[in-house]
């Protein structure tokens, strides 16, 4: 977009308190992540559940001068406003005169799931025959797709936006803003479903999307969705693609016997390798193809692409490494869209200093001068204390960054140049085209070294968050569970990322934990749920509040107060006894303890306990007593005090069952990370943790020979053998070895054989299809998912995760 301030009011209906003539490019709507306050202005979104005016103060701390708002704020005066009665509406309505004047050819994404990938692989295929722009990450919704919309410029002549909807109604308003001319259907499934009364109200709302679409693209596997789309929409050009041979678009062979995957289209045939064969990805596979042919790519040209496609690797990493150092490893693509994204995560991270590794931009048609001016204003506003530029292109041009700024032709010699591994304390962000390999520097800079990570996906984590937060009352506040190193995923990396979407308290279990997430930069406030007696000056030092639960502590925690010569009234949470019989107060103490806090310098900030059997419904009845206790005594102890403290009893599988009993706080704990003893309430969750490795050897052992310690697996027929490098030394309990548990190969589980061994195990691999050694192994995740895992080992999934062993490299993935 390039729009003066007074073009915009004109297209929106808006009022003006400012400078008109102000150019406005970009449009920003979170305060925590503007990478570039030049022409961007900043939308304050109101929502039920927030304000986003109340951001506006942080935006213009950050630079910028342009505000648009429903409400104008007379303290800054020096701001240009444009004031709007409905921020959304206002956005919506921009994007639509933008799409509309783009004239460009466009292809509208909708669908359950694959909505991502096949618009990221569909830009890989197309970039280079016309100037492409695309939605960025999953801007789909109501903000995202307007906000996607606006990326369009002049030289753009196809575009490529995925389009999501949560709730009926929706998507009439987005076609409105936006009508594809090829409409693309991908997998109805059971995302947002919940909302929908069947899955043929779901179909209907999804498929509005093509009401002036030309061509339709669908999955016709689903024969309800097939009736739907040829009873609504029989005079368009309709195309069905996938696994049954009824559609247009099918596979022809065996794709588990067959080197190759032969797909028939219409009357044509196209064949291809795949290295993965799983219905997911050859489903996505026969989407793109038919969009391929429907925009008259020629079959040779559509094996080349698929063949040259890349992983989509819509993911960021975080990595702990050498020196202190945190890395930042993308360096899976680069465009300007995915540099933003890389410098908004960078934004999450407070070490003070930080280094930038960037390549030459590949495959943008574009004018070198202006391409290179723009990145180098963006990197610029970062503040880098040094910028290491590789490649020919971007070198000639480092006189536009205005760090410290060293130029290479490959990354061979930035390697060997040494200057990065004499980087200390510091956020390295590697970002990179795939032909550098600057994945090698990742390889190089890392503390831990190990085919066995533990994968983290952080945004997984915030969906959770705020599908729990969906049950909750807007004021509700909500305290994020980090103790046991965040149940084993990593402190200082969960808690900086909670911090920084705005938690209201963190949980951990003993003071040195968060004392050491407030030498990391942690300014939440952190309640210490077992303050331990030797503990009282860290905790009053590092300004952490503890958990009070009998007399003994309440008077040596306030001799440590007053030891300290803190002159305010210091925070604590009372814990009340309420029938798990563990920790807290009894009812009939409550007068001793209102007498006792009298002319105390400590106040109560939150009265609450916990519930003992919230997770089992055939124990509803004591957790209705529990919680007819906890009302009764909170309030006694409340009249008492003459203040009212915050109160909170509900956990994660409290706050979905027993929802009524929110108060003022709720803690979320296993939630977050993706788990819910509840089936209906687990499909709305998603998968946090991946524990993985890779097939070291591949061995055929023959029939009655024995694999591992004391040869408790012999083969009964010639059996193939893989070794993978992970073992109990890394979390893996020796109880589920010799096949009680099994691992996932290639979405197909395979037992574990013989003892397991402290560094190794060894499993049966017979019956996956394809399986070679360096192929990923799926220790938890979906096959078998963590609860799967957890009950081979006759644990709970807690358990699981904090065994995990501290050598294992966690790394944290933000799609």
């Amino acid at each position: 977009m390039n729009y003066t301030v007074q073009e915009i009011a004109a297209i929106t209906n808006a009022q003006i308190i400012g400078d008109k003539e102000l150019l406005v490019k970009n449009i920003a709507f979170d305060s925590r992540i503007i990478y570039s306050t030049k022409n961007t202005a900043f939308i304050a979104i109101n929502t039920k559940k927030n304000s986003g005016e109340k951001f506006i103060e942080s935006a213009i701390d950050r630079g910028i001068n342009i505000i648009i708002s429903e409400h104008y704020d007379p303290q800054f005066e020096d701001i240009t406003w444009i004031i709007v009665e409905n921020a959304v509406e206002f956005l919506q309505k921009l994007a639509k005169y933008h799409f509309e004047n783009s004239h460009l050819q466009s292809i509208g994404i909708t669908g359950s799931n694959g909505k991502t990938i096949l618009k990221e692989w569909l830009y890989q295929c197309l970039w280079n025959e016309f100037p492409t722009v695309k939605s960025p990450k999953s801007f789909n919704s109501q903000i995202g797709l307007p906000l996607s919309l606006l990326q369009i410029n002049s030289t753009h002549q196809l575009g490529i936006f995925e389009v999501g909807i949560s709730k009926p109604h929706e998507m009439e308003k987005l076609e409105n803003i936006f009508h594809p001319q090829i409409g693309l259907l991908t997998h109805i499934g059971s995302a947002h479903a919940a909302n929908f009364e069947s899955e043929e109200e779901l179909i209907n709302e999804k498929i509005k999307l093509f009401k002036n679409s030309k061509t339709i693209i669908y999955n016709g596997d689903n024969s309800l969705v097939d009736h739907k789309i040829k009873e609504l929409y029989s005079s368009k050009k309709l195309i069905s693609y996938g696994f049954k041979k009824e559609n247009q678009v099918f596979i022809k062979n065996d794709i588990f016997k067959d080197e190759s995957v032969i797909v028939k289209y219409f009357d044509e045939e196209i064949a291809f390798p795949v290295h993965q064969r799983d219905e997911a990805t050859l489903t996505n596979a026969l989407a793109l193809i038919t969009v391929l042919k429907e925009l008259g790519i020629e079959n040779q040209k559509i094996v080349e692409k698929i063949n040259a496609l890349k992983a989509i690797e819509m993911r960021l990493e975080a990595i702990e490494g050498i020196k202190s150092n945190i890395i930042i490893n993308d360096s899976f693509n680069l465009d300007l869209d995915s540099l933003k994204t890389a410098l908004q995560f960078l934004n999450e991270y407070k070490k003070p200093k930080k280094s930038l590794v960037l390549t030459d931009i590949v495959g943008v048609n574009s004018n070198s001068q202006e391409l290179y001016e723009e990145v180098s204003d963006l990197v610029n506003e970062q503040r880098f204390d040094s910028v290491f530029l590789i490649g020919h292109e971007i070198s000639k041009f480092s006189g536009l960054f205005k760090a410290k700024t060293f130029t290479f032709i490959n990354t061979q010699e930035l390697i060997e140049s040494k200057h990065l591994t004499e980087i200390e304390n510091q956020i390295i962000l590697l970002k990179g085209a795939r032909k550098f390999e600057i994945e090698k520097l990742k390889d190089i800079l890392e503390l831990r070294k190990h085919d066995t990570v533990l994968e983290i996906n952080l945004n997984a984590i915030l969906h959770n968050i705020n599908y729990h937060k969906s049950l909750l009352k807007p004021g509700t506040k909500m305290m994020a569970m980090v103790k046991a190193n965040s149940y084993g995923l990593g402190s200082y990396e969960i808690s900086e990322f909670l911090q920084h979407h705005h938690i209201d308290y963190l949980g951990v279990a003993f003071a040195d934990e968060g004392v050491e997430l407030r030498k990391k930069g942690i300014t939440t406030p952190i309640v210490v749920m077992n303050p331990e007696q030797h503990s009282y000056e860290a905790i009053i030092e590092y300004n952490l509040e503890p958990e009070i639960y009998s007399f003994r502590v309440l008077e040596l925690f306030y001799e440590a107060v007053q030891k300290s010569g803190y002159d305010k009234k210091y925070p604590i949470h009372v814990k009340l006894e309420t029938g798990m019989h563990r920790l807290g107060f009894k009812g009939f103490e409550l007068d001793q303890l209102s007498e006792t806090l009298e002319n105390k310098n400590l106040k109560i900030q939150s009265i609450f306990s916990h519930l003992s059997s919230s997770d089992v419904p055939t124990e509803k009845e004591f957790t209705l007593n529990q919680l007819e206790t906890f009302e009764k005594n909170s309030n006694y102890l409340i009249e008492k005090l003459g203040y009212q403290p915050i109160r909170h009893i509900l956990n994660s599988s409290g706050i979905t069952s027993y929802t009524d009993h929110q108060y003022d706080m709720v803690r979320i704990g296993i939630g977050m990370l993706g788990e819910s003893a509840n089936p209906e309430i687990q499909k709305q969750l998603q998968s946090v943790v991946s524990f993985k490795t890779v097939i070291s050897q591949i061995s055929l052992v023959e029939n009655g020979e024995s694999v591992g310690y004391s040869r408790k697996y012999k083969t009964d027929h010639q059996t193939k053998i893989a070794t993978i490098p992970v073992g109990y030394a890394d979390g893996i309990p020796r109880l589920i070895g010799n096949q009680v548990g099994n691992v996932g190969i290639h979405k197909v589980l395979a037992p574990i054989v013989g003892n397991i061994c402290m560094d190794m195990m060894m499993i049966n691999v017979d019956n996956v299809p394809n399986v070679k050694e360096g192929d990923t192994v799926t220790i938890f995740n979906a096959y078998p998912s963590l609860k799967e895992f957890a009950a081979y080992c006759k644990t709970i999934t807690y358990e699981v995760l904090t065994s995990i062993s501290p050598r294992v490299k966690r790394i944290y993935i933000k799609d």
